[in-house]
């Protein structure tokens, strides 16, 4: 069984995610060593369920019985998915670590890592081939992928673009990340046969959640007390700006200290970066950035108490709220 702690933080589906783990723990198994054990320890290194929990707190909201293989499936292969982006991910980036661990790419290699992602994938199309019954549950599915991708390329083309504006920013979070939350919130209420207005404000639900996550991210990464961690000194140095940095560059004071240091691209110093973190933190970027977040969790929350009221509901509310006081 995979390691993880998602039941305790998610009570009133903590029997179900049992269930999502045990799915995933039997489909990531393979015949090469290799590619076991870079799953395994991919899976192992403290996923938080947090997408199969939209899942099955979305489907509960909308029916509190529910509880077929059909949604339990579903739950798991949206962190399949998530699973296969990240590893991808950190082959592209060359990130050396995932979640605080070795990352897989590091430990393994990037051939392996591509073949892990790769095998990710065709579990994740095999799991929507059973839960999925008709033509919409696969496009829903196929488009949600093509949304993630090009929020992906949308940052590559990017990449140590100081004029990048914040539609552009926000259009490709809502791909990169927003997009799984999203496609997550929309299949709990599809399987819990909720009409079409529902289905809709889970989606927008899960979009305006994602977008949040992702700002409240990219803030904690500037606002930390201490020097930027490796991650996101690695984004700094191939090109990947996140919002904190965006808002301060456009401010006029704090633009012209740092396109100098940003100019550098892949020169940047660990003194440089450290600079621009402290550039960015006295620009009032982070204020702005945390006004951003909590205009989209607003927004979610909005859509939120459209659907039935009932106590699926309100957890769900408070863990929205949690998310902007959460310190990592």
């Amino acid at each position: 069984m995979i390691n993880f702690n998602a039941p305790s933080q998610y009570p009133l589906i903590g029997k179900q995610l049992v269930q999502v783990n045990h799915v995933i723990d039997q489909r990531i198994k393979t015949h090469f060593p290799q590619l076991q054990n870079a799953l395994q320890e991919m899976a192992n290194n403290g996923g938080k369920y947090i997408r199969p929990a939209i899942v099955l707190l979305m489907a509960r909201i909308l029916d509190s019985r529910i509880n077929s293989e059909r949604l339990i499936k579903a739950a798991s292969s949206i962190e399949i998915l998530h699973m296969a982006s990240l590893i991808h991910d950190d082959v592209i980036d060359d990130s050396p670590k995932r979640r605080g661990a070795v990352s897989i790419q590091s430990r393994f290699g990037k051939d392996v890592a591509v073949y892990s992602g790769d095998l990710l994938f065709t579990i994740f199309f095999d799991l929507l081939t059973e839960f999925g019954t008709d033509r919409d549950s696969f496009q829903r599915n196929a488009r949600a992928m093509r949304r993630v991708l090009n929020g992906e390329l949308g940052q590559m083309a990017a990449r140590f673009d100081v004029h990048q504006t914040l539609m552009n920013y926000l259009r490709n979070v809502n791909g990169k990340t927003a997009t799984l939350f999203s496609l997550a919130a929309g299949e709990g209420a599809t399987l819990a046969d909720a009409d079409r207005h529902q289905i809709f404000c889970a989606r927008s639900f899960g979009t305006n959640i994602g977008i949040s996550f992702q700002m409240l991210d990219d803030l904690l990464d500037y606002s930390s007390g201490q020097n930027l961690n490796k991650p996101v000194m690695e984004d700094l140095a191939t090109g990947v700006y996140s919002l904190p940095l965006l808002l301060a560059l456009r401010k006029t004071d704090p633009a012209a200290k740092l396109r100098p240091l940003l100019a550098k691209k892949r020169q940047l110093t660990s003194t440089d970066m450290v600079h621009i973190q402290q550039i960015v933190q006295t620009s009032g970027a982070l204020d702005e950035t945390e006004q951003l977040a909590t205009k989209f969790t607003k927004k979610a929350l909005d859509r939120l108490h459209e659907l039935p009221a009932n106590p699926t509901r309100h957890l769900i509310h408070e863990l929205t709220i949690s998310m902007l006081h959460r310190n990592h």
